[in-house]
């Protein structure tokens, strides 16, 4: 008698129903690392070998005031980032299907602080840029029902990607490299924990409104927790990316290929920087040929260390979406808070 609990326990583990928890997360997971991971280490060599990145130059462009231009490079966005965009949403449509809230609070219910590393350690390996994560963080918030863990890992993934910053330290100088790594860290480990706390009423009222989490039963349940999780994640994140993505080209449009290359303003410069950066949308890796681009045209250093922080860290298409899934003032003090660090180390780094 005393054995028939574990042996109901053992059962339950091994049901059909419990399988997709485990295995469907999982398998986009390591889709996602296989994919980003084999690029990035093709990146890092062909820079070894060639002491330089390549990218596309038909993605980002600055003052070329044109619809038209503006138009073309954000399907050009879209066409470089597809696939890591795909395992996003794949990954989050999994996670609010399968993934019960008791597994986020196991990790996260450890001091908020740590639970604030954890999530940045566990982002970081993703090494999604920051539209590519809004699914993840969307699926992640809303089981969890932790804001700052989420943002955390939100932030980690563009921010402390691990091949961009070994590109960082190969093609920039060490005081650049650490700056940008300074600055992401300070953002992901203490950014997401200073605005959980400053919106704790705002994070209890959506929570209320989550869907509940069910282990679906039979591969049929199964297949429609999972489309129907994928629907509502398309529903909910594609459309503000889109209208991010062509808004962040529309805007770089009217923004002088000059304006960061002045060495006369260096103050002005490093805000220039910051307030370019934040909005502009930008693939992987992309931030790192136009802050050489900078470099090489006079800009000064910490204008250059704030772009490349900032750059990847968020954009307009994330914010849009961030806020979807919150609300605009939680988004608009993550721009707040991304720039403020970006402008601030720029600022100390051009003192140096």
């Amino acid at each position: 008698m005393g054995a028939q609990p574990k042996i109901k326990a053992l059962d339950s583990i091994a049901a059909p129903a419990a399988l997709p928890v485990v295995f469907v997360p999982a398998l986009f997971l390591a889709g996602l690392v296989a994919y980003k991971w084999n690029a990035a280490l093709l990146a890092i060599q062909k820079v070894r070998s060639a002491g330089v990145l390549s990218t596309r130059l038909d993605v980002v462009a600055f003052g070329q005031a044109t619809g038209f231009v503006a138009a073309q490079h954000s399907l050009n966005y879209f066409a470089v980032i597809w696939p890591a965009l795909t395992f996003g949403i794949l990954i989050g449509a999994a996670v609010r299907a399968f993934v019960p809230p008791e597994w986020f609070a196991q990790i996260l219910s450890r001091k908020p602080l740590r639970a604030q590393v954890a999530a940045g350690v566990a982002g970081a390996p993703l090494m999604l840029c920051s539209c590519c994560v809004a699914p993840v963080f969307s699926a992640m918030y809303e089981r969890s029902s932790r804001l700052g863990p989420s943002l955390a890992m939100m932030l980690a993934s563009p921010s402390l990607n691990p091949a961009a910053l070994v590109l960082t330290f190969l093609l920039f100088a060490p005081k650049v490299a650490a700056a940008r790594l300074l600055m992401a860290a300070v953002t992901v480990f203490l950014g997401g924990f200073v605005i959980e706390r400053l919106f704790t009423r705002d994070t209890s009222l959506f929570n209320r409104k989550r869907t509940e989490y069910r282990t679906p039963a039979g591969l049929q349940e199964t297949a429609s927790a999972f489309f129907g999780s994928l629907l509502d994640m398309l529903i909910r994140t594609v459309p503000a990316l889109v209208l991010g993505v062509v808004s962040s080209m529309l805007l770089i449009q009217y923004v002088p290929p000059g304006l960061l290359a002045s060495s006369g303003f260096r103050f002005f410069a490093v805000l220039a920087a910051a307030s370019i950066a934040v909005p502009l949308a930008l693939p992987t890796f992309f931030e790192v040929p136009l802050a050489l681009g900078f470099l090489s045209a006079g800009a000064p250093v910490g204008a250059v260390a704030a772009f490349l922080f900032a750059g990847p860290a968020i954009n307009l298409p994330s914010l849009l979406a961030l806020a979807r899934s919150t609300n605009w003032r939680i988004a608009a003090v993550l721009a707040a808070v991304v720039w403020t660090v970006a402008a601030t180390g720029g600022l100390i780094l051009n003192s140096l």
